[in-house]
């Protein structure tokens, strides 16, 4: 018969939906436009900017003005690029305000002072709008009142152009109202991102919850699954165990029995421990050797690697199923056995249990045995390996066992060459003698 390769077939991924909206993508559209606010609001600043420069000191010009304004292009590139977004709004807000303050400090003695709007009122708005971006909740709201109070109070002055209060009342509240608009903008998307993200994680961590209860439920069933055949079956053998031998299998399947009981209750999904590949092949050699004193063992070049305990324990799992198969099914001592135990390159393994006994035909096995179907093939599939079985009645069996998935590096076939079957152990099993030669655990 041909060689039946079961495979774990991947899950399939389906395309997450776009979330249509966040908090990074509401900084995002907040922080570009007023970005690009602040680039028109200083373009319309530069007419009031050149008729006003002779009234104030040259170095406080060459100072303030480029900083602002080659700030207001670094702001425009960090938004975006995403890069430094809130420490480019902040530091744009700072060197408004401190230009604020010293404003009616740098102003030329005897010069005509200017009339009508101040070129550093087109930026107030702007910089409360930045301030709201770059700080938290109170600083903002501070520096919101801040600016315009610093400026009603220097336009009231002479050197601010000695306005009339309501005027200069009136361009304080302006940017007053403007500013807070945007703040309070600013604040409530931010918060109903906030609200979306926290549900949205919310969701996410019930879903993680949901699919490791399900992965826990499926889990279990398969182990009552392996676990009922395993019970079952050594309830068959024992009440069948006529010989001496026949008995002692049945007490070791027993055992075998009560270890899957007791695996079944400690081991769980989420294990992310892991065991030496050492460790697995002499697991694998010692109950070789409990189950049938005529099992030739041999361990190659397994090496220092590891592997995931639950993919040691079903590799350990289908390799005694497998033997036990061979013990109940294939015939009695004279049949040969071996049990080999290899590493492949990466940091794989490889069990590969031969007999030169009955063989069997994967094609009749009922559908309800799940000695194969699921303590074997399953078993192995589900930790991320595959299983290679070839088998002719009457000519013997071999099955691969191999973690993680991945080609097979001895597959069998046994309908290309009916007589390999016959002679598979024989040729592949080492003796004793040689097994502690070569192999090494």
């Amino acid at each position: 018969m041909a060689a039946s390769l079961a495979t774990a077939r991947p899950a399939p991924t389906a395309k997450q939906p776009r979330n249509p909206i966040s908090r990074k993508q509401v900084e995002r559209v907040i922080s570009r436009s007023v970005a690009v606010i602040g680039v028109v609001f200083g373009a319309q600043t530069v007419p009031w900017l050149l008729g006003q420069t002779a009234e104030a000191q040259p170095w406080w010009l060459l100072s303030v003005v480029p900083a602002l304004f080659g700030l207001l292009i670094v702001v425009v590139v960090a938004s975006f690029t995403n890069r430094a977004v809130r420490a480019m709004h902040g530091t744009f807000a700072v060197v408004y305000f401190l230009a604020l303050i010293s404003w009616p400090f740098t102003v030329i003695p005897g010069a005509e002072v200017f009339s009508g709007i101040h070129w550093l009122n087109y930026l107030l708005t702007v910089a409360t709008a930045m301030a709201a971006i770059a700080f938290g909740r109170i600083v903002a709201t501070v520096y919101l009142f801040a600016a315009p109070l610093v400026y009603l109070i220097v336009r009231t002055l002479p050197v601010g152009g000695s306005a009339p209060w309501q005027l200069a009342m009136l361009e304080a509240v302006y940017a007053l109202i403007l500013g807070s608009a945007i703040m309070i903008i600013v604040t409530m998307l931010r918060q109903a991102a906030t609200n979306v993200d926290n549900a949205q994680a919310t969701a996410l961590r019930r879903y993680g919850n949901a699919v490791r209860q399900h992965a826990t439920e499926v889990e279990r069933v398969q182990v009552d699954s392996i676990v009922h055949d395993s019970v079952l079956t050594t309830f068959i053998s024992a009440a069948r165990a006529y010989s001496p031998d026949a008995q002692r299998l049945s007490a070791v399947m027993a055992g075998n029995a009560i270890g899957h009981l007791r695996e079944a209750a400690a081991t769980s999904p989420d294990d992310i421990s892991t065991v030496q590949a050492t460790d697995l092949a002499h697991r694998v050699v010692t109950s070789a050797e409990l189950l049938a004193s005529n099992f030739t063992c041999a361990v190659r070049s397994v090496g220092a690697r590891s592997l995931p305990a639950a993919a040691a324990e079903a590799v350990h799992s289908a390799a005694v199923q497998a033997m036990m198969n061979s013990l109940q099914h294939a015939g009695g001592s004279d049949v040969m056995r071996s049990c080999e135990v290899r590493g492949l390159e990466g940091n794989g393994i490889e069990v590969v249990i031969t007999d030169t006994g009955a063989g069997f035909d994967l094609d009749r096995v009922p559908h309800e045995r799940l000695g194969v179907r699921v303590s074997i093939v399953e078993r192995v599939a589900n930790a991320g390996g595959r299983t290679a079985i070839a088998s002719i009645p009457g000519a013997g069996t071999q099955i691969c066992i191999q973690w993680p998935h991945g080609n097979l590096s001895d597959e069998v076939s046994m309908r290309a060459r009916p007589e390999a079957a016959a002679t598979a152990a024989a040729e592949s099993a080492p003796t004793a003698a040689s097994a502690e030669r070569e192999g090494t655990l």
